[in-house]
């Protein structure tokens, strides 16, 4: 939200400089996130070295001026003289080629010319016919032979906007010689706008907060003082000029309707049109601007409809030949299948949840959100039905993101907007409009508001304040700040509790909450409301006065780190990714995923999803890390990633998932990192033979894992799981235990993610079941006496595994035994059809002496008989 401050200063008198104010703003919890110097510059105390706060005007020497003839140039047909009154005696000459000058040329002495921008010699401005602001000072010229040494400026010489087609002109009050800093500028300050401060979108909201602030008086928004005179002038639902018909009042508490005759659409007045500007809005006509300007001012949104195309509609709609019918206004859910052309002149469907406000003919407007092209304001229109309307918050925000249509308005009636505003901001536009547009306004407006509710009020124990902020404050401060806020207080017997009244160290109080604060509705509100005024910057810290508890060891989090160290050491990154999907990304791990039988009842669905793309709660982890890993592959060619997260499972009898630990790892691109020694970023190695990682390079990792968690009893058999190549991949187990799943993606899973035709290394274990099977390590100790080593290479049948010859190997070897290590596989034209050659590398040690010849000789010859009696094998020679 933009804040003009001389707009603020028609609601509150600032007492202090800006810069202050926006330091006490932020302190109270509304961000002032920038503060912009509009031909003014910071007060002196808060100015800061070497900072850039834009072209102040020179009080002396730019100032307002009024053109009292324009000449013809007598050397260029293109240029005039213009004659220009600046408050002295004596006129001053300009020379100027402003369209919106040049066309006065000749009309004589002008009864009441417009009044400009009049800058004298040594006047600082940037230069309207540069690129980009380009500071100059003007000096004293001849132009055409004719002396100059003034000129009447442009919004771009200012520093204001870009425009340089024309010179500014002024509202006709603008007070000549007056300085121009005086009459236009101004200071805005941005305020972050969070949900809990929707009172701080509008003009008025921000004004009430800086006169609680401040303690200044916040000088009142009644329709009175700003030109309206409302008594008696609500009627009911039903009126001779239209009918309002709410269908849906838990969507729209209430809906309020004015009628203005005889409008004149043209430009607003230059200072609507500069406020709007630094508001940050863009000004079109008077009628669009005056809603516009209106909903900065109260923060309620309006919507103007032409009200002649209403009728029409009717009487399309109606028997021909009978009188015009009235317009009925009808505020109701879309109907299924229903469409409508916005403003913007596309055509929306209408989902059944979203509000519309409609006529007999059907709609026409979103209702908070876009009115429609059949009803809006044009140059032709000359009678307006104004709209000053309250709907659900949440209604609107859902609808606003299903269009995908943000704007000021939704922004306003997303985080609610109090349903007393609809009558004055609606009685302020049709004081705007009749007198900028020259319109008449009928004697009443419509209002239907069937969701009125009592006041809210709240019991609340001034002791409360103490408990909460951890510091003493009057009863009288409190009750102070309260009313400051527009809070009104009472006793619990009923009385008024004044301000300066004494009472005790602590009081119940009875509290009414005013209209306009909707985000107050409990106690603990009304002490954030004293600790916000008071500042959260002046409240004391305080240390506990007890001891800490003792630390208790998570050995859940324990577990995660540890793994998370593990995979780190060996060379992968960490991914957080969203535990949030939808049940069609799941179905792409499955190579047939067009023919999968999708039951999204098997899902954890989200009542409220922050996108299409995230609808549920994900079973798996490997969809998000193959998603993370295509977006990496477009930037590096070597990714190795990992993710620690939960899945989550529907629990019958059980509003809250089941949720499973999990780990997950991908593996893609060239083995080794690229070096400047790589003759290519191919993925070759040195020798040029292809080392892009693949199965065993993620075995290799699923090792270091099951070695480091000190796993027992490990095996590994192929797998089936279809998201897996199918002769790649494997399952793991320890301890009888299923821990998880690895190899290679499926080649039709990597074509569901766009993945390139590379091998691409995938794995998803279980944590609960991993945590389970860890083991603590014991230590062994360390012969000091000399191993055997040898190795031995058998010839088995090409199905019998590796890890069942390891098996046989260890459970011969015996004591002796210390260490299998296979190190070759070979299948080749040196071996018969079906067969394979595995080689191991055998530590034999005893802890007691040095092991002889023989008896390393007699363990070999067990291990070998083992092998041949159990799987047939045979000594490779």
């Amino acid at each position: 939200m933009k804040v003009p401050i001389s707009w603020l200063k028609e609601f509150v008198e600032i007492t202090i400089p800006v810069e202050e104010l926006a330091e006490r703003l932020t302190v109270a919890g509304a961000e002032v996130s920038k503060i912009e110097y509009i031909g003014v510059e910071p007060s002196p105390a808060y100015r800061k070295p070497d900072t850039d706060y834009g072209l102040a005007w020179d009080r002396e020497r730019i100032v307002v001026g009024q053109i009292v003839e324009v000449l013809p140039h007598p050397n260029a047909d293109r240029l005039v003289l213009a004659d220009v009154n600046y408050g002295t005696p004596q006129l001053h000459r300009v020379v100027t080629g402003a369209p919106n000058i040049f066309h006065m040329k000749g009309q004589g002495r002008l009864a009441t010319g417009p009044k400009v921008v009049f800058a004298k010699e040594g006047s600082r401005l940037y230069d309207g016919h540069a690129d980009g602001q380009k500071l100059m000072t003007l000096k004293a010229s001849k132009i055409r032979g004719v002396p100059s040494n003034a000129m009447v400026c442009s919004e771009k010489e200012l520093g204001i906007s870009e425009e340089h087609e024309g010179v500014i002109i002024l509202d006709p009050d603008a007070p000549v010689g007056v300085p121009l800093a005086d009459y236009m500028g101004d200071i805005v300050l941005t305020i972050e706008i969070l949900p809990n401060i929707a009172r701080y979108q509008s003009i008025i909201g921000v004004a009430r907060e800086v006169a609680a602030l401040t303690g200044t008086q916040f000088k009142g928004s009644d329709a009175g003082r700003l030109g309206m005179h409302h008594a008696s002038r609500i009627t009911h639902h039903a009126s001779n000029w239209v009918n309002i018909r709410i269908d849906d009042p838990d969507l729209c508490p209430r809906y309020s309707a004015a009628l203005i005759r005889d409008v004149r659409v043209a430009s607003s007045p230059e200072w609507m049109q500069r406020r709007l500007r630094a508001a940050g809005m863009r000004p079109i006509t008077n009628i669009v601007d005056i809603t516009n300007y209106v909903m900065l001012e109260w923060g309620q949104p309006l919507h103007a409809f032409d009200y002649d195309k209403l009728v029409q509609r009717m009487t399309d709609a109606s028997v021909s030949g009978l009188p015009s019918p009235v317009p009925t206004v009808i505020i109701r859910r879309a109907h299924q299948g229903e469409h409508m052309t916005t403003l913007d002149g596309v055509d929306r469907a209408l989902a059944r949840d979203m509000l519309l406000i409609t006529d007999t003919a059907g709609p026409i407007a979103i209702a908070g959100v876009m009115g429609g092209a059949e009803t809006e304001i044009d140059e032709q229109t000359k009678n307006v039905l104004l709209e000053s309307a309250s709907f659900n918050f949440i209604n609107n925000r859902k609808t606003a993101q299903a269009l995908k249509l943000p704007s000021e308005a939704t922004a306003r009636f997303g985080r609610g907007v109090p349903p007393a505003h609809t009558i004055p901001a609606a009685e302020r536009a049709c004081a705007l409009m009749r007198q900028l547009a020259q319109a008449n306004v009928a004697p009443q407006i419509a209002d239907e508001y069937p969701g009125q509710q009592a006041p809210t009020a709240i019991t609340f124990d001034t002791s409360e304040v103490k408990r909460l902020l951890g510091i003493d404050v009057p009863v009288e401060r409190v009750v102070s700040i309260l009313e400051s806020l527009d809070f009104r207080i009472k006793t619990a017997d009923g009385r008024r509790q004044t301000a300066d009244e004494t009472v005790p160290s602590s009081i119940v109080l009875q509290v009414s909450v005013p209209e306009h604060r909707l985000d107050v509705a409990i106690p603990e509100d009304l002490v954030e409301e004293v600790g916000r005024l008071i500042g959260y910057d002046v409240i004391p810290p305080t240390l506990m006065k007890d001891e800490l508890p003792p630390q208790r060891r998570n050995a859940t989090l324990e577990f995660e780190d540890s793994v998370r160290d593990i995979m780190v050491k060996s060379g992968l990154y960490e991914i957080i990714a969203y535990p949030l999907t939808t049940v069609e990304r799941e179905m792409m791990l499955y190579p047939d995923h067009e023919q999968a039988d999708v039951d999204e009842s098997q899902y954890v669905q989200i009542a409220n999803p922050i996108s299409p793309e995230r609808k549920v709660m994900r079973h798996t982890l490997l969809a998000s890390i193959l998603d993370t890993l295509r977006d990496a592959l477009h930037h590096r060619e070597r990714v190795l990633l990992f993710e620690v997260g939960r899945t989550y499972l529907p629990q019958d009898g059980s509003v809250l998932p089941i949720e499973r630990r999990r780990l997950s790892i991908v593996l893609a691109g060239p083995r080794e990192a690229p070096a400047w020694q790589s003759p290519s970023a191919a993925g070759l190695g040195r020798d040029g033979v292809d080392t892009r990682m693949d199965f065993f390079d993620l075995k290799g990792v699923v090792d270091t894992l099951a070695q480091q968690l000190h796993l027992q009893d490990v095996q590994f058999t192929p797998s089936e799981h279809p998201t897996f190549h199918p002769a790649r991949a494997a399952t793991v187990r320890a301890g009888g235990q299923l821990i998880g799943t690895f190899g290679e993606a499926h080649p039709l899973v990597r074509e569901n993610f766009e993945l390139p035709f590379d091998p691409i290394c995938l794995a998803e274990f279980d944590l609960d079941v991993l945590q389970a099977q860890m083991h603590l390590p014991r230590f062994q100790k360390l012969s000091r006496l000399p191993a055997v080593r040898e190795d031995i290479a058998v010839v088995v049948d090409d199905d019998v595994p590796a890890a069942q010859v390891e098996s046989l190997i260890w459970d011969a070897g015996g004591k002796l035994l210390r260490s299998v290590m296979l190190f070759d596989l070979y299948r080749g034209h040196q071996l018969s059809a079906g067969k394979k050659s595995l080689a191991y590398a055998l530590t034999y040690q005893h802890d007691e002496r040095t092991l002889t010849d023989e008896e390393a000789a007699k363990v070999r010859g067990r291990i070998v008989k083992r092998l041949q009696d159990t799987v047939g094998a045979a000594l490779r020679t």
